[in-house]
């Protein structure tokens, strides 16, 4: 067997880094080639990292909720000999690769090139020679277990699944006050033979803990305490990662009263391990509409005061817009659609469609305009390559639809929307819609637009000026579609109308052009059977 380390592969368009969310694997679990073996949030997109071998794990160097750099080693594998050594995924690391790494995983003095490859379900830590009844027992059993606590188990020589079988937890996901709670013999225990040295290690007790070379069960381990997880935090700000946020918000809980494990900056920073421990506490604090005391807050919300970390996909969003509006010169033209055609036709064909399991939203006839539009004004389908001095105009009619997320606004790509029929591109609109608010959306489903349509109106607005989604040329946003006083025939009548707002790089696109596009867009949402033609 050897060892092959794996860097976080480019998994997409300009991604530098991104945040491990979740391991599917634990060390000394066997795997295939192309497993998924973890799930990193890039600023665009949730992805699934595969296996480039088949092998065992050996060495996880990320624990949930770190931020990893595109080639940075995160996990190490164990292979036959004879594996391919030219796998783009896989690096060779130096002497002082080794040290970093071994470093990062608490083994440092180590010589981590010559370790074995664990047996699964086991603890590399209580293969170091550490005795006592804590010493692993070869299983195929899984136990879970985010890497520190992995790190904490090898640090006191405990082996995790006597800790899950102790704590009750078969299955379960453990924590490192679980740890501590076998170490110093405050567990239930569980099926394990093993009896709880409670006189001795009860809360009662201080002698044992002034005794460092006695352990809970007679190994030299150094008992501590569990650390009080019940205990409120009842702080003003609490810095976060998303995953972390969307842990507090699923289990209906405020980070806020959350004991946080780390500091970053000087301000507390909870951990979704701190997640875990807390909800496994005796008494955390009361969730929902059993909340008693002051006014409720919002528990997904950000309150007055609150620090912000600016990352991520937030981040990617403020650096592409200010790369939009200082490098293209942005001019926005603004019109009103008179639509009551375009509401009775849909209203007619809504319930065909939904006989079809297709929701027929108001979308689709606008992707179907905006077609036409650049079909007639193609200096509006394009991008300007500065390096070449050239305006590159577009054979391709790829749609980019904005949907606001948790996270940030994201641009999902229906792919040659000009193929496409109103069934068609309301299904493909809501899948990847869907997909992008939960970002379960492929990096690739956002790449290769070559227009971009904003609905404000979903949230009641009505006039914008859009940020062009560069390399762009236009974006086009849609107001609230409702009944308005509109003037006909020297009178003053009730219509449904829509307001559309447009902006364009100015570089390539003149006003002139883009009153032209606007007027071709009115003109088949005025007349929506038109669209028949197309």
């Amino acid at each position: 067997m050897g060892r092959k380390e794996f860097a976080l592969p480019d998994v997409g368009e300009g991604i530098a880094e991104g945040e491990l969310v979740t391991w599917f694997v634990d060390p000394g679990e066997h795997i295939e080639e192309d497993q998924p073996i973890a799930e990193i949030e890039t600023d665009k997109a949730l992805v699934e990292i595969p296996s480039p071998y088949d092998g065992i794990v050996s060495d996880l160097y990320a624990d949930d909720g770190d931020t990893i750099s595109v080639g940075e080693v995160f996990v190490v594998f164990e292979v036959p000999d004879g594996a391919s050594e030219d796998s783009p995924s896989t690096r060779t690391g130096s002497p002082d690769d080794a040290d970093r790494t071994a470093e990062k995983d608490g083994r440092t003095g180590t010589d981590s090139g010559d370790s074995q490859p664990d047996s699964p379900g086991t603890s590399r830590g209580a293969q170091s020679g550490t005795g006592g009844e804590f010493a692993a027992a070869e299983t195929t059993k899984r136990v879970f277990a985010p890497p520190s606590v992995r790190t904490l188990a090898r640090e006191l020589g405990v082996d995790l699944l006597s800790v899950q079988n102790r704590v009750g937890k078969p299955g379960e996901r453990l924590s490192e006050s679980d740890v501590h709670a076998v170490v110093s013999g405050t567990e239930n225990s569980v099926e394990t033979g093993i009896e709880s040295d409670t006189e001795s290690n009860g809360p009662d007790s201080t002698a044992q803990d002034n005794d460092p070379d006695r352990s809970a069960h007679g190994t030299n381990i150094p008992s501590s305490p569990p650390p009080k997880q019940n205990a409120r935090a009842d702080r003003e700000r609490t810095l976060a990662m998303p995953a972390t946020r969307r842990l507090g918000r699923e289990n209906d809980i405020s980070l806020d009263n959350v004991p946080a494990s780390e500091r970053h900056n000087g301000e507390p920073f909870v951990t979704p391990d701190d997640v875990h421990a807390y909800l496994e506490s005796d008494s955390p604090e009361p969730r929902g509409a059993d909340r008693q005391g002051s006014q409720t807050e919002e528990l997904d919300g950000d309150q007055p005061g609150d620090r912000i970390p600016y990352s991520g996909v937030r981040e990617a969003i403020g650096e592409k817009m200010a790369t939009s509006k200082y490098t293209a010169p942005h001019v926005s033209h603004q019109d009103e659609v008179e639509v009551s055609e375009l509401v009775e036709v849909r209203k007619r064909l809504k319930s065909a469609a939904a006989e079809r399991d297709t929701n027929l939203t108001y979308l689709p006839f606008a992707v179907k305009a905006v077609v036409a539009g650049l079909k007639e004004v193609p200096a509006i389908n394009a991008e300007l390559d500065e390096e070449n001095e050239e305006i590159v105009l577009h054979d391709e009619y790829n749609i980019g639809i904005a949907v606001a997320s948790d996270a940030g606004l994201m641009v999902p790509v229906i792919d040659d929307a000009d193929q496409k029929g109103l069934l068609e591109l309301a299904d493909e609109i809501s899948d990847k819609a869907a997909r992008a608010r939960d970002r379960s959306i492929g990096l690739e489903e956002m790449q290769g637009g070559t227009f971009t349509i904003t609905n404000v109106g979903a949230i009641g607005g009505e006039y914008v000026s859009p940020i062009i989604n560069y390399p762009e040329a236009g974006i086009l946003a849609l107001g609230s579609l409702k009944e308005r006083p509109w003037a006909e025939d020297g009178e003053i009548v009730a219509r449904e109308t829509l307001p559309i707002s447009m902006s364009v790089d100015h570089r390539i696109v003149d006003g002139a052009e883009a009153a032209r596009f606007t007027n071709e867009v009115k003109r088949y949402l005025n007349n929506p059977e038109l669209l028949l033609l197309e």
